[in-house]
Formats: structure tokens, C-alpha cells, sequence
């Protein structure tokens, strides 16, 4: 009652283990990305507060240079003649916390080159004003101390792109214009951004007033001149701010080459910060660098894994509370159904007298129980009466098994000689009406050759007798094998009388015979006869099959191949002997033809043969004590290995060479 306990435990939890944890998670995730969204809208945010005090600085410094140009102690200096302009030009730039201050012609070489892009906006009734990069020789004819403050060291930062720089000797100043309604002469004056740590660090102040006294929250603010940290509060080590280290190659990819504002997570010199990066363009609308502020990631990250790991805990305390109690309101449905399982266990172990007993619970499950002991009586009932019948049955049954296995034997013996004669009626059929057309032929060929022996010239019948023979031979051996096709369904009855043969002559007599053939097909032949003893076996028979093996091969070979004809001693089981090998290089035969090979009217070449030639070769090997076998691999080629016993003559020369 395990299971049911586990499974009535989980039916209970299910929902409190596996919903709830579900919906907690779901809701985790989507207050996870609304925490991530709202730390990116704040940073948005900050963005554009830092845009605007650009902005501002901007509007203010180009306003203070208008009422300066407006004003009428500009007018009174300019009538004190190019000394005292000169003078109050320096007071007001020291006043007005200005790096650049200069009045003087657009057309001549007062203004610098890199500002005249504001200068010419500049009008008397609208100032202009823009940013605008200064190189490090502008900087130096303006002011030598200028030129050095603008420079700074390139720090070598992690994944920011490759350049080829080490110093950054180029400045970004803030100008503001106005022209003069009466000479059209220019009075410009400039900021240069490089350091200028009061401009980042009080625009930080304002972006993130609420925080400056966090320090584990307390934001950053940048100014990049292209890639390069030219004025931040960013802190590369305790107390030392880092200017000169360089953005990450992909921020500066999507925000200076693409013209697009970064929001999202980014490494900042060494840290993870919440990034916003806007590009900063000077006043033709060319990107020059990028603004940017931040604030550390870690704290936000860990308040939402403080809260998420709360929530946990929380839920686990939840289900550690849960099961005992449930557990605890469950006994009472429990311990009766485990009583129950107990006593079918036992039931089952075939104690048959087990019973649950007194059942005090009057609800379902007690009923069950009581139920469960007159169910368990009436089991124990039958039980006896059935063990009185399965005594008397399983004799029954072994009496009929017994007649059922001999029926069975007899019926498959019944069906084996059914299926050869049919076989053997079908071949004495044919192969008498085979023998009496072969016969008949023979007939005609035997007469005409005694007849040209008779008329024949002597000398000339001496000069072919050996062809003259040999005609002789084969018809005598035609009839011969008739003989033995008829003899076919009687073996019995084979009349040849056995002899002593040696298997090697015997191997090479059938290899005459079949040497035009393998001619004719283009077949290389080989012979290996190694020591054999003689065995006992009518010689043209085994003449016959071995043709019959070659001829087999050669069909399997059209256009060509290879055969070789082995003979050596042999033992089968124990039994001394000798075998021949007929081996050919041909296609082999599939693996699951190989079992019926050698039945009657099976062939491999329905159209060339007449599938009774190893049928016919096995019944007349097999005559002979002998065993006819064969191993065939498809694509190497077939092996047929024919094994008769050794003949029963101790005065045989090959038996004692084969010993």
C-alpha cells in the first residue's frame, strides 16, 4: 500500500509541488523582465536627463557669449584699441571659467580653423553654438598648458577594437558664437571638455542625486571622444579615474558607426554596469563621440536573487509544513488499506487461512475490508475443491500429451515420405522419358561407329583410334548415366560395382572432360592434389558428379574466373577418408538458397537447368557412405567439398600413405 500512500500524497501535493512552482515561476520570469525593462527605462531615463544638461551647458555658454558681445564693456574695450581688447578678453575668459576667447574676422587667422563651422552659424540675433575637435597642434597655438590638458595616455581596456594609437592628443570643445551686427567680426568662446571633471561630476550629481551617498549605487557619467573616456567618474582604481580607457568594440560599432542608442548590461572598465550610450555629433551633424551614463548591475542583481531565493525558501517551508501534515490526517485512511495488503500478501503466499480480522472503521474502506475476509473464505473453499480436480486433470493431461507426441512424430514421418514420393514419382517420369530420347540417339551414334570401324582403312583407323575410343567411352558413358537416371528413384537398386579409386585421377579424368567449357568461358584451372587414401565408390560416378560440379561453376563464371580442384585426406567425425574440393571464384550463392541446393528440381539458373544434377550427385555420394557438401559466400565465390570413407584395404598404397 506503498504506492497508494505515495500516489494519494502526490494527488494531495500536486497542485501545492508542481502548480504552484509553476505559476511562482512564470511569475518570476515575467518580474524578472519587467525588473530588467525597468532598469533599462531608468537608465533611459538618466540618458536624457544627461542629454538635456549638455544641452543646457550649451544654451547657457552660447547665451553668456551673446550678453558678453551685447554688453557695453565689450563696446568701451573695443575702443581702447587691440591692447585693452586683448586684456579684457583674457579678464572675462578667467571670469567666465573659458579655455578659448577670441574676437576677430572669419576671413583672417584669428579664429581657429576647427571652430569656424560655429562661427560662420553664428548670427547677431542668434548666437551659435556646437561642438567642435580641436588636434593637439590648434590646441598648442591657442595655449601650450591647453594642449596638455587635452592630452591623455590610451589605457589598454578589454575588448575595445585595435588602434594603432597610444595617445589621444585631440580635444572636444563646446563653442559658443555671436557676430557683430556692425563689423561682422566674431566673438567666440570654447570650453575644452577633455577633464573637464566639473562638467561630467555635476551633471552626475544631478542625474543621481538621490544616490550620491550610496556608494554600491552611485552612478557614472562619460563623455567619449570617439572611443576614448575623455571625461568621466568612472574609477578604474581606488581614488584614479579612468580617462583614457576605450568602449567595447560592439558598443562603439552600434552607436558610433550606426548611429544608434545603446541600452543594455555592458562592461565598464571593470565592472557590469546598466549602460545607456547616445552619440554626441558636433555642429555639421558628424558623430565625434558619445555620452553616456550607468549605474552598477550587482546591487539590483542581488535584490532580485535576495527576493527570488526568499521566495523559495519560503515555498519549501511551505512543503516541509504541508506533508507532515498531511501525512499525519491521512493515517487513518491509510492503516486500514495496508492491513488489507498484508493479509492478500499472505494470501498470495498461499496462507489461504489469513484474514484482516476486526475492522473498527465504518466507513468505505472498512466495509472494503470486512468485504475482503468472506471473499478470502469463499477463496479458501474453492481452493480445496479445485486441488481434488487439477490432481485427477494433470493425469489426463499427461496421458494426452503423450498420444499427442507420438501422433505427432508419426504424422511428421508420414509427411517427409509423402513429399519424397511425389518428388521421386515426378523424377521417374521425367527421366524415363529422358532415357528413352537420349537412348535412342546413342543407339544410331554406337551402330555408325561400328560400321566406319568395319569400313574404315586400317591405317587410318589406326591413326585416330584414340579419338576412335574415345567416342566409344562416352557413349558407353551416356548410357551409363541413363542408366543411373533411371536408377535415380530406386538407389537401392544401383548395379555398378564399387572399386578402389583414386580421387586425384578421378578429379583430373572429369577435368579433361570439361576443358572445353572452361575454355570456352575464359576460366583459369588449378589442381592441388596433395597425399590421399582410396576410397570405394563406383569410379564413374564419382566422374559424374564431379562434371557435374565443374560444369556447375563454369555457369556461374560466364565471363570468366577462376577454378581450383583440391584433393587430400580428410576425417568427418572421426572418420579417416578423402576429400575434394571444387572451388570457383564466382558470385556465390545467397545465404538463404544454401539449404536447398540439393533438392530435387531446385536451380539457381532457371532457364539453363534442370535443378536434378546435385539432387542426383548427393544420392550417389551419399550411396557411397559418402557426404557432399557446401560453403558459398556471395561476391568470393562457392566451394563444394565432396568426402567419401577411406576404402576397407589395409593393403592400399594410398591408405598407407595417407597414414
Amino acid at each position: 500500500m506503498r504506492s497508494v500512500r505515495l500516489r494519494l500524497l502526490i494527488l494531495a501535493l500536486l497542485p501545492l509541488v508542481v502548480l504552484l512552482p509553476l505559476l511562482l515561476g512564470v511569475t518570476m520570469v515575467r518580474w524578472i523582465n519587467k525588473f530588467d525593462e525597468l532598469l533599462l527605462a531608468k537608465v533611459a531615463s538618466d540618458l536624457r536627463v544627461a542629454e538635456q544638461y549638455f544641452g543646457r551647458i550649451e544654451a547657457t555658454q552660447a547665451a553668456d557669449i551673446a550678453a558678453l558681445a551685447q554688453s557695453g564693456r565689450f563696446e568701451r574695450a573695443q575702443m581702447g584699441g587691440d591692447a585693452g581688447l586683448l586684456g579684457f578678453l583674457e579678464a572675462e575668459q578667467a571670469r567666465m571659467g573659458l579655455d578659448l576667447l577670441i574676437y576677430g574676422a572669419l576671413e583672417g587667422n584669428d579664429i581657429p580653423k576647427s571652430a569656424h563651422a560655429v562661427a560662420e552659424r553664428a548670427r547677431p540675433d542668434a548666437p551659435g553654438a556646437g561642438l567642435a575637435i580641436f588636434s593637439g597642434q590648434e590646441l598648442g597655438a591657442i595655449s601650450p598648458g591647453l594642449a596638455q590638458k587635452a592630452e591623455l595616455t590610451l589605457v589598454a581596456t578589454e575588448a575595445a577594437r585595435k588602434i594603432d594609437r597610444t595617445i589621444e592628443s585631440r580635444g572636444m570643445m563646446l563653442l559658443a558664437a555671436h557676430r557683430s551686427p556692425n563689423t561682422g567680426n566674431i566673438l567666440i568662446g570654447g570650453r575644452l571638455l577633455n577633464q573637464n571633471l566639473d562638467v561630467i561630476d555635476t551633471m552626475n550629481k544631478l542625474i543621481y542625486r538621490e544616490e550620491e551617498n550610496s556608494e554600491t549605487r552611485q552612478g557614472t557619467t562619460t563623455l567619449f571622444l570617439d572611443d576614448v573616456r575623455i571625461s568621466t567618474n568612472v574609477r578604474l582604481f581606488e581614488g584614479s579615474r579612468a580617462l583614457g580607457t576605450r568602449v567595447s568594440e560592439v558598443v562603439w560599432q552600434q552607436v558610433m558607426q550606426e548611429g544608434k542608442p545603446w541600452l543594455d548590461r555592458a562592461f565598464v572598465v571593470n565592472d557590469w554596469y546598466i549602460s545607456g550610450y547616445v552619440p554626441v555629433t558636433d555642429s555639421d551633424g558628424a558623430r565625434i563621440g558619445m555620452l553616456y551614463t550607468g549605474f552598477l548591475e550587482s546591487p539590483f542583481t542581488s535584490d532580485r536573487n535576495t527576493t527570488i531565493l526568499s521566495l523559495i525558501l519560503a515555498f519549501i517551508a511551505v512543503i516541509c509544513i504541508s506533508i507532515p501534515l498531511f501525512l499525519r490526517l491521512a493515517r487513518g485512511i491509510f492503516s486500514p488499506l495496508e492491513q488489507m495488503t498484508a493479509t492478500m500478501a499472505r494470501a498470495e503466499q498461499g496462507e489461504f487461512a489469513a484474514r484482516i480480522g476486526k475492522v473498527d472503521a465504518r466507513d468505505e474502506i472498512g466495509t472494503v475490508a470486512r468485504h475482503l475476509d468472506r471473499l478470502l473464505d469463499q477463496v479458501q473453499e474453492r481452493d480445496e475443491a479445485l486441488r481434488g480436480y487439477a490432481d485427477n486433470l494433470n493425469e489426463l493431461v499427461d496421458q494426452r500429451t503423450e498420444e499427442l507426441q507420438n501422433a505427432k512424430q508419426k504424422l511428421e514421418a508420414t509427411f517427409a515420405q509423402l513429399v519424397m514420393s511425389e518428388k521421386l514419382a515426378s523424377i521417374g517420369e521425367i527421366t524415363a522419358g529422358v532415357a528413352h530420347e537420349i537412348n535412342n540417339p546413342v543407339a544410331v551414334i554406337q551402330g555408325n561407329l561400328d560400321v566406319l570401324r568395319r569400313t574404315m582403312d586400317p591405317g587410318f583407323q589406326a591413326e585416330h583410334k584414340t579419338e576412335l575410343d574415345l567416342i566409344d567411352a562416352q557413349t558407353h558413358r551416356i548410357n551409363v548415366i541413363v542408366g543411373k537416371l533411371l536408377n535415380f528413384t530406386r538407389p537401392e537398386e544401383i548395379s555398378d560395382v564399387s572399386s578402389h579409386v583414386d580421387v586425384a585421377k578421378c578429379a583430373d579424368d572429369a577435368l579433361v572432360l570439361v576443358t572445353p567449357d572452361l575454355r570456352k568461358h575464359s576460366i583459369e584451372t588449378e589442381t592441388a592434389h596433395a597425399p590421399a587414401p582410396s576410397i570405394m565408390i563406383v569410379a564413374s560416378e564419382l566422374v559424374q558428379v564431379l562434371v557435374n560440379l565443374m560444369i556447375n561453376a563454369s555457369q556461374a563464371m560466364p565471363d570468366g574466373g577462376s577454378l581450383r580442384i583440391t584433393t587430400r585426406a580428410a576425417k568427418r567425425d572421426g572418420v579417416p577418408g578423402a576429400e575434394i574440393i571444387v572451388a570457383d571464384s564466382g558470385p556465390g550463392i545467397p545465404k538463404e538458397k544454401l539449404d536447398n541446393v540439393f533438392d530435387p528440381f531446385f536451380t539457381t539458373k532457371p532457364a539453363e537447368g534442370t535443378g536434378l544434377g546435385l539432387s542426383i550427385s548427393q544420392t550417389l555420394i551419399t550411396h557411397a557412405g559418402g557426404l557432399i557438401t557446401v560453403k558459398s559466400e556471395e561476391g568470393v565465390g562457392s566451394k563444394f567439398f565432396v568426402w567419401c570413407p577411406i576404402a576397407d584395404n589395409s593393403s592400399d598404397p594410398h591408405l598407407k600413405t595417407a597414414k
